[in-house]
């Protein structure tokens, strides 16, 4: 009696086992749940693993964003600024919308590791004003640079003819300041069909150097002229006062200066 006990009891360890690897099954899948960002989720487009953050109110890129996400889209916040490295752990990553942000710094390799794979960068609608191009230093993307408060100039220029612009969007590229007042409030891609920038910036600092180099050399020419006219007058002035001596003095005086003089 007591080994059929023993035997009906069995299967209740088991259910109990069963049920306790369900629990830690679904703790595991809440504590996932919540390590994402309030406001951000994952799900599947096409087929492809994404991580929506839209209108998250985020003031960083998360860290907590699964590595083997494809879409990333934090579109709509308020992300002032990418630091280096802000995606090195999202190698797989192909598409990054960053639009609608107040993003107003790009640091140099931020989006370093993203070289692979990445073939779409929305960087529209943010606060941006100049960037270096070092800060997409390989990467193959097609970036869209469209509607951000720029300022005209021969390092925009520079950053234009290195990065993959998305087709249609260097129309809205507008010149929000410029060094040329004129080109205010104007496209980029009509200023830089009137003139070249950088020729503009080597042709301004060739005429600097050129108006400093003709300074500099009439300074040079004007104390000479002021020295010669200065030992002229002194010379006069002791020929005079050797006329004014008796014969063999002056004689032997002339002849002194002379020497002197040459």
């Amino acid at each position: 009696q007591h080994h059929a006990r023993c035997t009906a009891s069995l299967p209740n360890l088991g259910t109990m086992w069963l049920l306790l690897q369900s629990l830690l099954l679904l703790a595991s899948c809440l504590h996932s749940a919540t390590a994402f960002p309030k406001g951000c989720y994952p799900s599947e487009v096409e087929g492809l693993k994404t991580f929506r953050c839209s209108n998250a109110r985020l003031t960083e890129v998360p860290r907590d964003i699964l590595n083997t996400t494809k879409k990333l889209y934090l579109d709509s916040d308020r992300i002032p600024f990418l630091p280096r490295d802000a995606f090195w752990d999202l190698p797989l990553l192909l598409e990054l919308d960053l639009s609608h942000n107040a993003i107003v710094g790009i640091e140099s390799r931020a989006f370093q590791g993203l070289a692979e794979h990445l073939h779409s960068l929305d960087l529209s609608s943010n606060r941006l004003v100049s960037i270096s191009k070092d800060a997409f230093s390989n990467l193959k993307a097609k970036v869209n640079l469209s509607n951000n408060p720029w300022l005209c100039d021969c390092q925009l220029q520079e950053l234009i003819r290195t990065v993959d612009l998305v087709v249609g969007s260097l129309g809205g590229i507008i010149c929000d300041s410029s060094t040329q007042e004129e080109h205010m409030g104007k496209a980029f891609l009509q200023v830089i069909a009137d003139m070249d920038l950088s020729n503009m910036y080597k042709k301004t600092t060739d005429i600097a150097m050129l108006v400093t180099m003709f300074g500099r050399f009439t300074m040079v020419i004007s104390y000479l002229v002021y020295y010669v006219w200065q030992n002229q007058e002194d010379a006069w002035r002791h020929l005079e006062y050797l006329k004014s001596l008796p014969s063999k003095q002056r004689r032997s005086e002339e002849s002194s200066t002379i020497s002197t003089m040459v």
